[in-house]
């Protein structure tokens, strides 16, 4: 299985995963940053919240970690957390932002 493969398996996981005060994924949200697969197979992700102080930041890195480590060909994953950049509204494609009613 290659990495791109991996990659996308990891993505679909992520889109089960969704931020409880908004209704969205934490994929499409902008939350994720990077998805890193390792030639081990082992997946580094790398996340924001919406802001430091979210409610859910002890529960939603979890919650990403165990999602990819439930893809198809991951071996192991890790999270990191992270606020550089500051997470915004920008960071949502179109499509999320016309679904919320951002414009």
């Amino acid at each position: 299985m290659t990495k791109e493969v991996i990659k996308n398996n990891v993505i679909e996981q992520l889109k089960t995963v969704f931020d409880p005060e908004i209704p969205v994924n934490i994929y499409d949200l902008g939350l994720i940053y990077d998805v890193d697969v390792k030639d081990n197979n082992d997946v580094h992700l790398t996340m924001t919240l919406t802001a430091p102080g979210c409610p859910v930041a002890g529960i939603l890195p979890e919650q990403a970690r165990v999602a990819a480590s439930n893809a198809e060909g991951v071996h192991e994953a890790t999270v990191e957390l992270t606020f550089d950049p500051p997470w915004d509204k920008h960071m949502m494609p179109e499509f999320v932002k016309l679904e919320l009613g951002l414009f």
